[in-house]
């Protein structure tokens, strides 16, 4: 996990050591610039895998193409056997493995990437260069043009503000060349009528959801340094966590971390949870003032308002605080809910076809929602957030499963998913009621009753006249904020919003 910096044309080493200061969060362990003859690169890195030979910027052998990287290639053992045995290899990062297919195929070789990852490829000697962003966009990757024309990717849209004011957000499954322009590389697709599964056939799809969650939680066990996992007590993160455990490659137990206010419903159950599972907990109790306080801090990592968004940023980012004291990767429940029909107002979508259209434009907003949130409060941190739930294998198989399923019996959502692990957990986590983060974390009373002391209603009326998407007192104190870390109008496009504030 990473900050990356890339830019046609090249910066002063005064404005550099600026970039490179505006992303040491995201990669604490070293950090470096490469300047050729038509590129810059600058990099900082949090070192996950390959960790004594992993530095970057990566080149190749005769030092024409370059590399920036952030996240994990998961599949990189496998892509590095299908090279030519004549293949040198540098580092022992994950991260070269790109360059090295960019070297055999070009910039199409990204559909061979299994993982969370934005870089950038720079071939200095034909001055060409190509950017990407994971299928699903967990990892973050902007871009814009400086005044003298020159292209400027990041990962952060602070990092680019320090070069230019133009600010986009990179798409998505999406790659870019300067030959062929934004490329869609690979996207989420609607199954075919004859490949749902059978409703008779519950046995045989709890199997495959069974050997597919397996797996994604072992890909994402790929670390040379202690992982753990987010616990909030609930059916997505306590599975996650009961899978990790099981799988976890070192003899002591699987450390598991919660947050939230005393008494809160997270907390309890968290415990009762790492009990029965038998992880090492951990977990901290904020105060209302430490929530009110840390407000700043979390929307300028964040780099959003939304009130949805950072009320449930808040906990993401105390847990990840916590966590980052005693591991360097964790595991999150993320995305279960978009993938398993978790949300009450999917529950009247009874057919399967109409069901799927809807998770998978729900899922395919994460990318400026939910795993903006992931990433942000994570490597505030400097700590690396996988999520299993969105493995790509696994969401193609889940879209084949019947909307009746989903839902299930008494209309409880996510009903195939509990009974994939039916009797494996106590009843009352594997059938318990979904809540927000936020909401069992306890930060949204807190919260709600703070916004509400500071503004009235007409200033939330007038707030609104400037921006639409100001829509309660909450947001209006989240915005507040916003506007002094970030004042520029250009980051408005980037800024992901739920339907309710």
């Amino acid at each position: 996990m990473c900050g990356i910096f890339a830019m046609t044309g090249t910066i002063d080493q005064e404005r550099m050591t600026r970039v490179l200061e505006s992303m040491t969060h995201r990669g604490p362990d070293e950090g470096d610039d490469t300047k050729l003859d038509s590129f810059h690169l600058g990099h900082q890195r949090l070192s996950i895998v390959g960790v004594r030979e992993g530095k970057q910027p990566i080149s190749n052998e005769d030092e024409t193409k370059w590399i920036v990287a952030n996240g994990e290639i998961y599949n990189y053992r496998t892509l590095q056997e299908q090279l030519p045995a004549t293949t040198r290899f540098l580092t022992k990062s994950d991260s070269e493995v790109p360059l090295k297919w960019y070297e055999e195929e070009g910039a199409r070789s990204v559909q061979r990437l299994d993982g969370m990852f934005s870089y950038v490829i720079v071939d200095n000697k034909n001055e060409t260069f190509m950017a990407a962003r994971d299928t699903l966009g967990i990892k973050p990757l902007y871009y814009g043009e400086d005044e003298n024309g020159n292209m400027v990717f990041a990962s952060e849209v602070k990092t680019l503000y320090v070069v230019t004011d133009d600010v986009n957000e990179f798409p998505a499954g999406h790659y870019y060349t300067p030959e062929e322009g934004f490329v869609a590389y690979r996207h989420i697709q609607q199954p075919a009528a004859d490949e749902i599964f059978s409703e008779d056939d519950v046995p045989q799809m709890i199997e495959g959801i069974r050997e597919r969650l397996g797996n994604a939680v072992e890909k994402r066990l790929m670390a040379d340094v202690e992982v753990g996992v987010l616990l909030s007590g609930g059916l997505d993160s306590s599975l996650i966590a009961k899978l990790a455990h099981e799988r976890r490659k070192m003899k002591q137990p699987l450390k598991s971390f919660c947050v939230g206010s005393e008494g809160s419903e997270d907390v309890l159950r968290a415990r009762e949870v790492a009990e029965e599972i038998g992880t090492e907990h951990y977990e901290y109790i904020y105060t209302e003032q430490e929530l009110v306080e840390a407000l700043p801090e979390v929307i300028y990592h964040l780099e959003s308002y939304d009130s949805s968004l950072v009320r449930s940023a808040i906990p993401t980012y105390f847990v990840s605080k916590l966590a980052a004291e005693h591991v360097k990767v964790i595991l999150s429940g993320e995305g279960a809910d978009e993938l398993f029909s978790g949300y009450s107002y999917l529950k009247g979508i009874k057919s399967t076809t109409e069901l799927n259209k809807e998770l998978i434009r729900i899922i395919n907003t994460l990318h400026n929602i939910n795993l903006q949130r992931a990433d942000r409060m994570s490597m505030a941190h400097s700590l690396e957030l996988r999520v299993p739930f969105l493995d790509l294998e696994l969401i193609e198989y889940v879209l084949k499963v019947p909307a009746e399923l989903k839902l299930g019996e008494n209309e409880i959502e996510k009903w195939i998913l509990r009974k994939a692990y039916d009797g494996e957990l106590a009843d009352n986590i594997i059938w318990r009621d979904k809540a927000e983060f936020s909401e069992g974390s306890g930060a949204l009373d807190i919260l709600e009753s703070y916004a509400d002391k500071q503004y009235t209603d007409t200033d939330v009326a007038r707030a609104n006249t400037e921006n639409e998407w100001v829509r309660s007192k909450q947001e209006l104190l989240y915005y507040e904020i916003f506007k002094q870390h970030f004042p520029h109008k250009s980051i408005l496009s980037t800024v992901g919003h739920w339907a309710t504030s």
